[in-house]
């Protein structure tokens, strides 16, 4: 997941990552940027033709976000439980969106949807330096 601009500025971030770590999740990359446009672009090419595009380009410009990459098992279909439905209307409440979120266009987080769109946006986010292999030392008590 990535927080996006509005909830680093809104100070959600810590928030967002403690309902990871207590979901048992482990943290391999983490770092604070401000994307540039070109980043932005590659990052939502498949939205270019959406008449919301270029609304999201610049509220995505509008200040730094943190980038994240989680670790662990259905990471990915468990982090779309937790950020809740896209329209934060349509999110229930104990969810990211519907706990912090009104509208569509400031949903304050995104997540990949498959594993395939995950590793092109770790790709596009962070170097292979940048992703951190280390052991969990409560592996034991998260997983059989």
């Amino acid at each position: 997941p990535s927080a996006k601009v509005k909830a680093a500025i809104r100070r959600l971030v810590g928030e967002i990552m403690r309902r990871f770590e207590n979901r048992g999740f482990k943290l391999v990359a983490l770092k604070l940027v401000q994307a540039s446009e070109d980043l932005l672009r590659k990052h939502y090419w498949d939205l270019r033709s959406k008449p919301f595009f270029r609304g999201l380009m610049s509220y995505m410009s509008e200040g730094p976000m943190v980038v994240m990459v989680w670790e662990g098992l259905d990471v990915i279909k468990t982090a779309r439980n937790m950020l809740g439905e896209n329209n934060p209307a349509d999110s229930l409440p104990g969810t990211i969106r519907g706990d912090f979120c009104v509208e569509v266009g400031r949903n304050v987080i995104h997540g990949s949807d498959s594993v395939e769109s995950a590793e092109k946006e770790i790709s596009l986010w962070f170097g292979q330096n940048e992703l951190h292999c280390w052991v969990h030392n409560s592996r034991p008590w998260i997983y059989n």
